[in-house]
């Protein structure tokens, strides 16, 4: 019986010798891409000699900006749309003239944004990799030399699944150039000093709360936030509250504030972005929901305890940072994905969390005294 040799399948990765100059899109929300950050470390940790750009969305620019892998940092303003067509033409070609300066050789495009398309085709980018549309149009399947391949019927943490389209093209990452990667500058460094300074505070010696989020659907209650300040406070704790300027999120600080009984530093609304992650790199432990601020603490290495609802602390759980998840036991349906219970914005899961739950996480993870 002859037997017949099956030589394994050379996969297209792509010879980075030949190229110098590399795009990465990442256009989402803040944490989308603050979790995008490892990519421009593996892409430097494969490639020493590689010039890699990103391109955002101008809100985010804060979680990048410092980025030592990063050599420009190009963005896109929303604003952009709502300033008349002249004007928006005018800001996409120079955007466009800029990019096209810039000679790429490879597009790492990390989200299912159009964008992606036309532009692997307008700057003429010999290389470009995106992810595998489920359903993807000719336009897409057109556009790309590589895909990556999404998730089906599994769970995988985001981070992981931005390093896939590095993995398709040849570079596999070692676990130190995975880390969350954010500097928050010298004068945000300053700013928190000057801020600590006026507040008492010192370093690793308060707990962090960022009770809100842009989806109200992933909060945790204002009652109970409170009853945790106080139970802390009660423990000789130093509680400092922050949150966005967002009239929502303000709303429901002063909720809180309505229902505690001790004493607390309120610095909600007044914190750039870069300010939130020096001061979160100098909390002694950080509590919040799933959202920005929670993936800025694990960049930081600052302790956390996540609370979890609708969303799936397996795709988005502090990354590769000490935490502690706290989520429902008792509701079998999340995560859901869902913008609250049957849409209503409020999630049962998450409301019904105990108190004791969340302290008992904290305490496990940073002990009293």
């Amino acid at each position: 019986m002859e037997f017949a040799i099956v030589l394994p399948m050379v996969p297209d990765v792509i010879d980075f010798t030949a190229v110098r100059r590399v795009l990465v899109t990442k256009l989402r929300h803040h944490g989308d891409v603050l979790l995008a950050s490892p990519v421009f470390a593996a892409l430097k940790a494969h490639a020493p000699h590689l010039e890699v750009d990103a391109l955002v969305y101008r809100e985010t620019v804060p979680m990048l900006a410092n980025h030592p892998a990063i050599a420009n940092l190009f963005s896109i303003d929303r604003e952009w749309k709502r300033q008349g067509m002249v004007a928006q033409l005018r800001n996409e070609s120079r955007l466009l003239g800029a990019l096209r300066e810039r000679q790429y050789d490879l597009l790492v495009h990390l989200t299912e944004h159009p964008r992606g398309a036309w532009l692997r085709r307008v700057l003429g980018i010999r290389y470009a990799v995106a992810p595998g549309h489920h359903d993807p149009s000719v336009l897409w399947r057109s556009s790309f030399t590589h895909f990556y391949a999404l998730p089906r019927g599994t769970r995988r943490h985001t981070v992981e699944l931005n390093l896939d389209s590095l993995r398709r093209i040849g570079v596999h990452p070692e676990d130190h150039a995975k880390r969350l990667v954010l500097v928050p500058g010298a004068a945000a460094d300053a700013r928190i000093d000057e801020v600590m300074q006026t507040h008492g505070l010192a370093r690793g010696s308060f707990i962090q709360l960022h009770p809100g989020s842009r989806w109200l659907f992933k909060c945790w209650p204002a009652g109970r936030v409170a009853e945790l300040i106080d139970r802390l406070a009660q423990e000789g704790e130093c509680i400092v509250l922050t949150g966005a300027p967002d009239p929502r999120e303000q709303a429901m600080i002063e909720t809180i504030l309505g229902c505690v009984s001790a004493a607390v530093v309120n610095l909600a609304g007044g914190l750039s972005l870069s300010e939130l992650a020096a001061l979160t790199g100098r909390a002694k432990a950080f509590v919040g929901v799933d959202s920005a601020p929670m993936h800025i603490a694990a960049a930081m290495g600052t302790p956390a305890v996540a609370l979890f609802g609708p969303s799936g602390e397996v795709e988005w759980g502090p990354w590769m940072a000490v935490h502690r998840i706290v989520a429902s036991d008792v509701h079998p349906c999340r995560p859901c994905g869902n913008d609250g219970c049957g849409g209503s914005k409020v999630s049962d899961c998450l409301n019904t969390l105990p108190v004791s739950r969340v302290h008992a996480a904290l305490r496990e993870m940073v002990p009293r005294g």
